[in-house]
């Protein structure tokens, strides 16, 4: 059994990641955290997340529970994320991550925390967009010399960061196979006319509704075009990803890993 902390417990993910958890016979969800000046301090997160009671009463601080879980599944806010690095580099557990929005430098600090502690970060953790992702690497292989790229991503009219990091995460492996550095090729939103010369990449961002999630990559060329899409109808796929990658981390030794190393793609 694999006791599980999970943070930001009372918010759409933290309430799906519950559920997750909760079918999976496997996992226990022992500890639940929330800002401190969430209304639902106290409360059973089970019963919230309607899963029935689990005796699970959502606090501010991890730290206090440090005893009661093996592991802690993350999806909150950069500054919250690595706060709670640190509570897991403090008492050498493993962390799953799927917050997005870090910056170059939040970024060095996790990656630093992985030479101490086994990290899966991912900012889609969806078989499908895994999927996508490796189809993605083939396809600009392929092609990707010789078409017009552009990722179109659409979310929740909440999200704050745009291109979410799933789209940026599209571009990375993109870039990567084509040999260019993904912040020089960028091109945001619309654009009049491209140049054949210059190699770049289109970003264009929808805000809209409760979508939880869509990303299309398309790679047109003269006379065809060919498209990668994937459709998030619920964010139950993130939490069953997450939930996956917490059993593939929870004895795995000090590193930086993604849902590519989980899925055992590469």
């Amino acid at each position: 059994m694999i006791r599980i902390a999970i943070t930001g417990a009372a918010g759409r993910m933290g309430r799906s990641l519950v559920q997750a958890g909760y079918q999976d016979k496997r996992i226990a969800i022992s500890a639940a955290s929330e800002h401190p000046d969430s209304p639902f301090i106290g409360e059973d997160v089970g019963v919230l997340a309607g899963v029935g009671v689990l005796q699970v009463s959502i606090i501010t601080h991890l730290t206090e529970k440090k005893e009661d879980f093996d592991l802690i599944i993350d999806f909150t806010r950069p500054e919250v994320s690595l706060a709670h690095i640190k509570v897991c580099e403090e008492n050498a557990k493993p962390i799953v991550i799927g917050t997005t929005g870090f910056t170059s430098d939040q970024c060095q600090e996790l990656i630093k925390a992985s030479h101490r502690i086994p990290i899966v970060f991912a900012p889609n953790m969806s078989v499908g967009i895994n999927l996508c992702l490796k189809l993605l690497e083939i396809t600009s292989h392929v092609l990707g010399k010789e078409a017009d790229i552009e990722i179109i991503e659409a979310h929740h009219r909440h999200k704050s960061d745009s291109p979410s990091g799933t789209a940026l995460r599209m571009g990375e492996v993109i870039a990567q196979e084509l040999n260019l550095d993904l912040n020089s090729c960028i091109v945001s939103g619309q654009r009049k006319s491209r140049d054949k010369e210059s190699k770049t990449i289109g970003f264009s961002s929808l805000r809209i509704g409760d979508t939880p999630g869509e990303h299309t990559v398309v790679f047109a060329m003269e006379g065809e075009r060919i498209e990668v899409s994937h459709k998030a109808l619920n964010r139950m796929i993130f939490a069953y990803g997450a939930i996956r990658a917490a059993h593939w981390i929870v004895d795995k030794s000090p590193g930086l890993y993604n849902m590519q190393d989980v899925l055992d793609f590469s």
